[in-house]
C-alpha cells in the first residue's frame, strides 16, 4: 500500500484533528482515557495555545491525506507563559467543578497535578523557543520524525532563533536520552514522573533537551535523503 507523507504548516482546519491526536497519544503514546477521562480539558491544556494563539509556529504530518502527527512550537515564551496563567486558572476552575463526577483514575491524575506535578516537572529554559511532538503509531518512524522536526528547526533559523528546547517523555522501550544527544540536543535535566508508577512497568521520565541552532539546524550532522515530502515550510 502506497504511503504519501507530507509535512506542512498547521492550518485552522487542523484544530480538531490535533486535539483528537493529543488525547489518542497522551498516555505514553496511547489514549489518555485510562489516566484521565476529560479529553476536552486535556486537549485544552496541551494544545489550545499553539492552535489558537501561535499556529504559525506549528507543523503537522499528513499520511495519505490524514493528519497523523504534529509538532506544536512557540517562539514567544513570554506570551505563552502569560497565556498559561489565564488558561491554567480556567482549567483549574472547570476541573474543580467536574471533579466530583470524575472516576478514581481521573481524580488521582488531578491530585498528582496539584501536589506532585510542580515538584516533578523539570525546569525549562527561559526566553527560548520550544516544541512538543506527537505521532500516531503508523507515522512513527525515523524519516517522518526527522523531517517534521527539521521543518520546525529550519523555520526557527529563518526567524533568527538561536536555541530550542523540548520536554520529552522517555522510558526503557522507547526513546532515551542518548537518542537526543545523537541528534545534537543537550540533556539539561531528567525527572521521574510518578503518576505512571501504578499503571506502567518501569520508570517514566520527563527530560528537558536543548539544541543550539547556531551549531546545526538539522537533526543529523550530514544530509540524509528520505521519502518524506515537506510542504509549506517557507
Amino acid at each position: 500500500m502506497s504511503r504519501d507523507i507530507v509535512i506542512r504548516k498547521l492550518e485552522p482546519g487542523d484544530r480538531e484533528a490535533v486535539r483528537t491526536l493529543c488525547c489518542d497519544t497522551g498516555f505514553l503514546g496511547n489514549p489518555i482515557d485510562p489516566v484521565f477521562e476529560d479529553r476536552r480539558l486535556f486537549a485544552d491544556y496541551l494544545t489550545a495555545y499553539y492552535t489558537d494563539w501561535e499556529p504559525e509556529s506549528s507543523f503537522v504530518t499528513l499520511l495519505n491525506g490524514e493528519l497523523q502527527g504534529y509538532l506544536l512550537g512557540s517562539r514567544f515564551p513570554l506570551r505563552q507563559q502569560c497565556h498559561s496563567i489565564y488558561q491554567n486558572a480556567s482549567i483549574a476552575l472547570r476541573g474543580a467543578l467536574r471533579y466530583p463526577r470524575y472516576n478514581a483514575a481521573s481524580k488521582k491524575f488531578v491530585r498528582w497535578i496539584f501536589t506532585q506535578g510542580p515538584r516533578e516537572v523539570p525546569a525549562a529554559p527561559k526566553r527560548t523557543a520550544h516544541f512538543h511532538i506527537n505521532l500516531r503509531p503508523e507515522a512513527r518512524n525515523v524519516s517522518t520524525t526527522r523531517t517534521l522536526i527539521d521543518a520546525y528547526l529550519a523555520y526557527l533559523k529563518q526567524c533568527g532563533e538561536k536555541q530550542v528546547f523540548g520536554q520529552v517523555v522517555t522510558f526503557e522501550e522507547r526513546r532515551g536520552t542518548r537518542l537526543f544527544e545523537r541528534y545534537g540536543f543537550k540533556v539539561l535535566n531528567k525527572s521521574e514522573i510518578t503518576k505512571y508508577r501504578d499503571i506502567h512497568p518501569g520508570a517514566v521520565y520527563l527530560c528537558t533537551v536543548l539544541k543550539n541552532l547556531e551549531d546545526h539546524t538539522t537533526l543529523y550532522d550530514i544530509d540524509r535523503p528520505g521519502p518524506v515530502r515537506p510542504a509549506g515550510v517557507s
